[in-house]
């Protein structure tokens, strides 16, 4: 995907103006409420008719003022997914599916029901009422309608803000899984840096109608941590859990860590935030805190009145956070060696 915009709208006191290029399948638009990403996600789709400039698509323009082009929005196979499914409440699961793939031109139609049911694993739910449906449920079947419109672009416009963050990380697979399966490019709208860093590769950040930078997600949320109350959150993959007296082990890069959370079902994705780890520069005598891990300073950078440290502990990578302060008394610098104590409880399943 290729995309230019170069357009801007305004709304009494607000202006939203947008000037980038991007490439790539898996873009994000990232920023606070009232940033201005809903007006530009709009202008895309062609629900919101920008007051000037351009809007290109693969080199196909969607908008431009000076030709005078403004193509309708059911002619640009840009399809939408919303905070809120929208679903149709007096059609079936089946029938709102198809609704876009009996709308879409018979050449463009290269994903099949069957398909994408397999993929969203729905199936079962097909001859329901949509009032009959969880939430997750909901937002999975309005995906799968986006989907079965064979989009050139699907946007994803704050897809997983209405959902409590159990619902919200187990959707996120989803909506990964069907994008890679179909070759389908996205841009992901959100303000939250860790869905960024799960479904996204570029960043582009908007405050208050302009954007301010353009780069990738763990950037992003590095240059964040100091004014975000959870800091850095990293995110890690651990595998293989087995009971451990009332916590539980988990393999983790050849290494072990000990966890009060369960494996649950699904995948095994942790979190662990920058905040919950402290470090230490020799070997402590005794500590309460269950996983304790050698590491290296790869790196060291400066956000704020914080030191951020980028550990290695035997292969894999960690963000770490203390005061400047405390960086400069303990003459921690890039090389050298620290121990690192995170508690079991520290730990929080995502999916």
């Amino acid at each position: 995907m290729e995309l230019r915009v170069r357009a801007t709208k305004s709304y009494g006191e607000f202006r939203l103006s947008a000037d980038f290029e991007a490439t790539g399948s898996r873009l994000g638009i990232f920023g606070e409420s009232g940033s201005g990403k809903s007006t530009l996600v709009n202008m895309l789709a062609g629900l919101v008719r920008p007051d000037g400039g351009e809007i290109l698509l693969d080199g196909e323009p969607l908008f431009d003022s000076t030709r005078r082009v403004n193509i309708p929005p059911e002619r640009r196979r840009i399809a939408l997914v919303f905070q809120h499914p929208h679903l149709f409440p007096h059609l079936s699961v089946r029938k709102n599916l198809l609704y876009g793939y009996h709308r879409c031109a018979s050449g463009h139609r290269r994903i099949s029901l069957d398909d994408l049911v397999e993929v969203l694993r729905i199936g079962h739910l097909l001859e329901r009422g949509v009032n009959n449906l969880s939430g997750g449920e909901k937002q999975r079947v309005a995906l799968g309608r986006a989907v079965l419109s064979n989009p050139r672009l699907l946007l994803m416009d704050e897809p997983l803000s209405a959902l409590d963050d159990t619902l919200r990380f187990q959707i996120i697979p989803y909506l990964r899984g069907v994008c890679e399966r179909f070759g389908i490019p996205y841009l992901f709208i959100s303000h939250s840096l860790v869905e960024m860093r799960l479904m996204t590769d570029r960043v582009i950040v908007f405050e208050q109608g302009r954007q301010t930078a353009e780069t990738d997600a763990d950037k992003l949320a590095r240059l964040r941590m100091g004014t975000n109350p959870v800091g850095y959150i990293n995110l890690m993959r651990l595998t293989d859990p087995q009971p451990h007296g009332s916590l539980w082990s988990y393999e983790w890069g050849g290494m072990r860590l000990y966890l009060t959370a369960s494996p649950g079902e699904g995948g095994l994705l942790f979190e662990l935030s920058s905040k919950d780890m402290i470090l230490f520069k020799k070997h402590p005598e005794a500590i309460s805190a269950r996983n304790l891990l050698h590491c290296t300073v790869a790196d060291l950078f400066t956000v704020g009145n914080k030191a951020g440290l980028e550990l290695v502990c035997q292969g894999n990578r960690l963000v770490a956070e203390i005061a400047g302060e405390a960086a400069r008394e303990l003459e921690i610098r890039e090389g050298s060696e620290v121990f690192a104590a995170v508690k079991a409880s520290a730990f929080r399943r995502l999916y």
